[in-house]
């Protein structure tokens, strides 16, 4: 399958999986994860889902909690989504956000530094 594709499914299984959380899941643990991205096998039939959460739980208890509901989203992805074959629903926590942070705390650190030894 062309790649273009597989982005282009990609990007809708991020939108329907983000609306699938806003609308369709009762549970305020649910209306605090917002879906990043996905990567999809080239014949659909798995997808890692990457998700963040402003929760204050570890990774691994959050990705626990999503992938024991992915049943629940892979059945509104399969009514949702116009696919030959729905993927299997991975869900992995996305570090690149916290990563940017702490960088970017870092930096800042550096800047203040930098301003205090100048004056």
């Amino acid at each position: 399958m062309s790649s273009i594709k597989i982005q282009r499914i990609n990007s809708e299984l991020v939108k329907t999986i983000s609306e699938i959380l806003m609308t369709e899941t009762n549970d305020e643990f649910m209306k605090t994860i917002t879906i990043t991205a996905a990567d999809t096998s080239s014949d659909l039939s798995y997808a890692k889902v990457y998700f963040t959460s402003i929760l204050d739980k570890t990774p691994q208890e959050l990705e626990k909690e999503m992938n024991e509901a992915s049943d629940f989203f892979r059945k509104f992805v399969a009514e949702k989504m116009d696919l030959r074959q729905t993927p299997k629903l991975k869900f992995c926590y996305d570090e690149s956000i916290a990563y940017g942070n702490k960088i970017e705390h870092i930096l800042e650190n550096i800047h203040e530094k930098e301003e205090n030894v100048g004056k």
